[in-house]
């Protein structure tokens, strides 16, 4: 899908960008056109049901739809003019607007559904308001339950089994932490909460598998004031996400390293554990590739530089934000790969392995294997857009190395 760089002009109380904003703003264009249509759709059949209920008719709808596209310029501003939005903006501007994206297409679809079942045995559009009545109900229950779910914060100790891995390596905990999406409205308690919870599991390491920041550059002043003290034995180490990348990778990667973390970017160090050495690897983003002349910085994917320096054979953990980028991993033999990206959706059933996101990816969540090469995707450890999750709790991941059986490589719950 594309849209004329006119159509943002032409939306009501939506300013065209001009000047150097342009080349910024233009690959935002098709999002924007998609996110009109995905709104414009829903209002129009709302605003056929209820029209008869509302005072001025189709006046007041055609009002509410110009309101929908403030937050759209809120995005147009701080993605092309740098504009960084406050707490409150994103708070009383930005998150109702996610919360419309979700809520108005699932409203509209339960009125249209009423009404065309009212049509069907002979009732008129009434059926549909009520429909539309009793979806509010159930979406305000599920939203509520989403809310607190949000603030579950668990933390998973799972042991990953992997071949061939040396004595003196049996045993190393690595945390994992993912798709913090913070910014200034993110709750400080919460994240105080995430950063007890690291150091309560005493890891040997901690892996940082991207998405730190919400949006804009800035945010990594929240990240580091939130994660900047953590620290293991082993080091800290973090990747790119595809929102560290649209907030300005420059800015948010410098903005960890002066905190003492090492960002990996297309590159592999190794560290030492009672004499052995275990190999961590971190790669670019898929994102990098389409916004690398703007905000990208060069941080699109490359798995062979990636694991140039890696010796053949030798036990790697590689930091993957995009778990796509797994089956060429593991095809260069990586014993084990951390991911995130995909939140399960925010809305899953784990113990049927079905997530939101699963329709639409591949690899949605969950533990997956190659040959002897694991993957791992973290749910995420906060949320993005809207504190909504059910089922996909927010997640601390603490995985032990083990020495695998016969059996072979393997991610599991402990042994009660």
């Amino acid at each position: 899908m594309t849209a004329p760089s006119s159509a943002l002009s032409a939306s009501p109380g939506l300013d065209a960008p001009s000047g150097r904003e342009s080349a910024a703003v233009r690959p935002l264009l098709p999002i924007l056109a998609f996110l009109l249509i995905w709104l414009g759709g829903p209002l129009l059949v709302l605003g056929w049901l209820l029209r008869p209920e509302l005072p001025g008719g189709w006046l007041t709808v055609a009002g509410t739809a110009a309101l929908t596209t403030i937050p759209l310029r809120v995005l147009v501003r701080g993605f092309g003019a740098g504009a960084y939005p406050s707490a409150l903006t994103r708070l009383l501007v930005l998150r109702p607007f996610w919360y419309a994206m979700l809520l108005l297409p699932l409203l509209a679809g339960a009125g249209l559904l009423g009404m065309l079942a009212g049509v069907a045995f002979g009732a008129d559009a009434s059926v549909g308001r009520w429909a539309l009545a009793v979806g509010a109900a159930v979406l305000a229950t599920g939203t509520m339950a989403g809310l607190i779910g949000s603030r579950r914060l668990v933390v998973r100790h799972l042991d990953a089994s992997i071949r061939n891995l040396p004595e003196g390596l049996e045993g190393l905990r690595v945390a994992q932490l993912s798709d913090l999406h913070i910014g200034p409205h993110t709750s400080r308690r919460f994240l105080a909460r995430i950063a007890r919870a690291v150091h309560q599991a005493a890891p040997d390491l901690i892996a940082i598998t991207g998405d730190q920041v919400d949006d804009h550059g800035p945010d990594v002043r929240h990240f580091t004031a939130a994660f900047g003290d953590l620290h293991a034995p082993l080091g800290v180490f973090a990747v790119a996400g595809n929102h560290d990348i649209y907030a300005g990778w420059d800015e948010v990667h410098r903005g960890m390293v002066d905190t003492g973390i090492a960002v990996l970017v297309n590159e592999a160090v190794a560290v030492e554990h009672n004499g052995h050495r275990l190999w961590i690897a971190g790669t670019g983003d898929p994102a990098g590739r389409a916004w690398h002349r703007n905000r990208g910085g060069g941080a699109a994917p490359d798995i062979p530089a990636t694991l140039a320096a890696v010796p053949t054979g030798a036990v790697t953990l590689a930091l993957a934000h995009n778990p796509a980028l797994w089956p060429e991993l593991a095809e260069h033999g990586v014993s084990l790969t951390l991911s995130g990206h995909t939140h399960h959706g925010q809305v899953s059933i784990p113990r049927l392995g079905w997530s939101l996101a699963s329709p639409f990816l591949r690899l949605a969540m969950g533990v997956h294997r190659h040959r002897d090469s694991l993957l791992y995707i973290n749910p995420g450890t906060n949320y993005w857009g809207i504190p909504l999750r059910i089922g996909a709790l927010p997640e601390v991941t603490v995985l032990t190395l083990r020495r695998a059986g016969s059996s072979g490589s393997s991610i599991t719950a402990p042994a009660a």
